[in-house]
């Protein structure tokens, strides 16, 4: 990619509250099936702008959230929203390269980058006794996706389904303990605002930002048009 195409897709990204599908209450039950005790130590891996904090520190009011992501931008509007709180570390970082130890490790779409087996993998060092690890990730919900479908996620051909992720988790040597289809509400939440700066942007719109744009609005209607086909999987996990 060019820089005058990351210009350009920064400009529309800059200052949304989410960078992918997720609501606070997805948060609030990998934290419930996890155990999460309210003085948890607490890790927000790839955070984006922060969404998931405020959520995050309601599941473990008395504990401490470290969240990372390796965007500068991002990190300083996850700053900017919720630095203040002493409950929180905000910095720009590695999520392959967690220290720890953490009771649980929250990340909202994120291993996508890194592959389920090698994330976890990644992260069992990172992990207190006894914690656990709760992560969304794109998955099929059929057998038989359509060719539109497929041409939207041609680029991630490693995309596989619910017992395909369980198998990958399996691979790193993690229990699943709990599955959760995220819901219509959690891609909305994602697509609403993008959709109004999208309109925003388009009357002045040339070159990068029109490519830019014309994808983020094609990634939208192919969720839309195909969400029985394909979602997100919010697996809570637990090493052996």
């Amino acid at each position: 990619m060019t820089q005058a195409y990351w210009d350009a897709f920064f400009q529309l990204h800059r200052g949304l509250p989410r960078e992918g599908p997720g609501e606070a209450q997805e948060v609030a039950w990998a934290a419930e099936v996890a155990g999460v005790k309210p003085d948890a130590l607490i890790c927000d891996a790839a955070c984006g702008p922060g969404a998931d904090i405020p959520a995050l520190l309601k599941a473990a009011p008395r504990g401490h959230v470290s969240a990372l992501d390796k965007v500068d931008a991002f990190v300083q509007q996850a700053q900017d929203s919720h630095g203040d709180d002493p409950r929180t570390t905000i910095f720009c970082g590695d999520m392959t390269a967690l220290t720890g130890p953490f009771d649980f490790i929250w990340c909202a779409g994120a291993v996508y980058f890194l592959g389920v087996t090698k994330a976890l993998e990644a992260w069992r060092t990172a992990l207190a006794p006894g914690g656990a690890i709760a992560f969304s990730q794109v998955y099929w919900r059929t057998d038989t996706p359509s060719p539109a479908a497929q041409e939207g996620w041609a680029d991630y051909p490693e995309m596989t389904d619910e017992a395909g992720l369980r198998a990958q988790i399996d691979a790193a040597g993690y229990d699943c303990v709990a599955t959760r289809h995220l819901s219509d509400k959690a891609w909305e939440d994602y697509y609403g605002p993008l959709d109004q700066r999208i309109s925003q942007l388009r009357p002045n719109a040339s070159g990068a930002l029109t490519e830019v744009l014309d994808e983020a609005e094609a990634e939208a209607a192919l969720w839309r048009a195909a969400r029985h086909e394909f979602g997100y999987l919010l697996s809570v996990v637990r090493p052996r």
